[in-house]
């Protein structure tokens, strides 16, 4: 047998099993908060990949206070070392504490280093989790190998792909 390419040892996302796994990390995070009866102050989005489960999240969990944190590691699918290109607002979030980061994955737990010098006492939650990455993430739903590539919706669109073992 072949070695595969790493896009090869694919976790696909649909929109459906997305929101299914987001809906899955709100109950976790649901009462765990430091506030009265559990609850959470704001939800902070790295995007862009953690817009989408972070708003779910803030649903389900009636979180009016969402913003965003942008980091930026990668170009053009060339890794570089993260840096902050946008800050929430920090009179809301201070310190992080009663504040739900959310992203889509932890992969090297590299992005998840920079936001947390910003916003150190919060509560970090991802969908997807890599070893590598695992020890920055409080909550998650599902951990994957380092090796696997995870296809998120916003990333694919449909077309015709050869069986697995070929014609």
């Amino acid at each position: 047998m072949t070695e595969r390419l790493p896009h090869e040892k694919g976790f696909h996302v649909s929109w459906d099993q997305l929101h299914r796994d987001a809906r899955a990390l709100a109950w976790r995070l649901d009462g765990k908060g430091p506030g009265e009866g559990g609850t959470w102050k704001a939800v902070v989005a790295i995007t862009r990949g953690g817009m989408a489960p972070a708003m779910i999240v803030a649903r389900e969990l009636d979180i009016r206070i969402v913003d965003t944190i942008s980091v930026k590691s990668y170009d053009h699918q060339a890794q570089s070392e993260p840096y902050v290109i946008k800050t929430p607002d920090m009179d809301v979030v201070g310190d992080g504490t009663g504040v739900l980061i959310i992203d889509d994955l932890v992969d090297t737990g590299l992005t998840l280093e920079v936001v947390r010098k910003h916003m150190p006492k919060a509560h970090v939650a991802t969908i997807y989790a890599k070893p590598k990455g695992r020890p920055q993430v409080q909550t998650f739903i599902t951990e994957v190998s380092q090796d696997t590539w995870i296809f998120f919706p916003w990333d694919m669109a449909l077309q015709y792909v050869e069986p697995f073992r070929g014609q």
